[in-house]
């Protein structure tokens, strides 16, 4: 293992005392294309692995419209309102094409991101979901080591990236909406056996009654479906981020689960089973970044691909011909 440089154990002591500026331009770092810098991330992460791991981590996703970034401002300030130091971090493989910025998510979250005791940072603006979800996992990292108690994932892509932020969190949080009886035929199965809870948004008003309604056809869903953990079955709340209604008990459960998954040992066994992920997503997303750095590769490959299509070369072979190419 390469030793760790002078000027990254400054770095690292720096982020351990919480200097923000710091962890700031260590996360800029983490996110640089460049390969020294990427070498120098490296030894950072490891330099902090020892005072990671204590934070909650919890993963939150939902549709378009269903509050996601009032439900994690009013979330956050409840809990730096208790002590709590809060990070929080995006996943969005799209941004790129959606122009995510760092004012979009400040805007977004207008107290977190004006307290002291909270820490909003979006996604890398562009990248494959791996690449994006590698480098807010080391960012989990550094932030942790800086203290934060509480680490907030959101998920503001589709599809895939739920189970990956799933995969790199502890307690897995899905928002609905209150509708008009129909809430099932739009949800997702393989969402709802990701979640560790399911939150319905926006119970105030004259919505109460249509929140607790969608609440009770959610419950009955997650009976017929199997629960992510044998020890945890996930209930079904209402909420209000824009009164902040029912937002204390959603903590509450987070909490709850926690210790119910600590005392069994299934909290230990998860992220241990998650780092091993991470290192194969990593893996694989190397190799993808193989494929799209190398020039004469890059032109063989849609040759490659037509040979297929067309009959003319066996998928095996084919792989076969991609991997000499890149001397695997």
């Amino acid at each position: 293992m390469a030793q760790t440089s002078p000027d990254i154990t400054t770095l690292a002591a720096r982020i351990q005392a919480n200097d923000r500026a710091t962890l700031a331009r260590a996360i800029t770092l983490i996110e640089s294309k460049r390969a020294d810098h990427q070498n120098k991330a490296h030894q950072l992460v490891q330099a902090l692995l020892p005072h990671t791991g204590k934070a909650i981590r919890v993963g939150i996703t939902g549709a378009p419209g269903v509050g996601k970034s009032t439900t994690i401002d009013t979330l956050g300030t409840h809990l730096t309102g208790q002590n709590l130091k809060v990070a929080v971090l995006a996943v969005d493989p799209s941004s790129a094409r959606t122009g995510g910025s760092i004012l979009g998510d400040k805007t977004r979250m207008a107290r977190l991101a004006t307290d002291p005791n909270a820490f909003v940072r979006p996604s890398p603006a562009s990248g494959t979901l791996g690449g994006v979800a590698a480098k807010t996992r080391e960012t989990m990292l550094l932030c942790e080591a800086a203290g934060y108690d509480v680490v907030l994932v959101e998920t503001v892509g589709i599809g895939q990236s739920e189970t990956t932020v799933a995969d790199m969190t502890d307690f897995f949080l899905a928002l609905m909406l209150p509708g008009a009886g129909d809430e099932l035929q739009g949800i997702k199965k393989g969402l709802v056996e990701l979640a560790d809870m399911i939150a319905v948004n926006k119970a105030d008003g004259d919505n109460i009654n249509r929140a607790k309604a969608a609440a009770a056809e959610y419950r009955a869903a997650l009976h017929i479906l199997n629960p992510r953990s044998p020890n945890w079955s996930p209930p079904v709340v209402t909420y209000s981020a824009l009164t902040g209604d029912g937002i204390a008990g959603l903590w509450d459960q987070a909490l709850a689960h926690r210790e119910r998954l600590t005392q069994s040992g299934e909290l230990a066994t998860r992220r241990r089973e998650q780092q091993v992920k991470w290192m194969w997503a990593m893996l694989e997303d190397r190799v993808f970044a193989r494929l799209r750095s190398d020039a004469s590769l890059r032109a063989k490959l849609p040759q490659i691909e037509a040979a297929v299509a067309e009959g003319k070369l066996s998928a095996t072979l084919a792989v076969d011909e991609i991997a000499a190419a890149l001397g695997l």
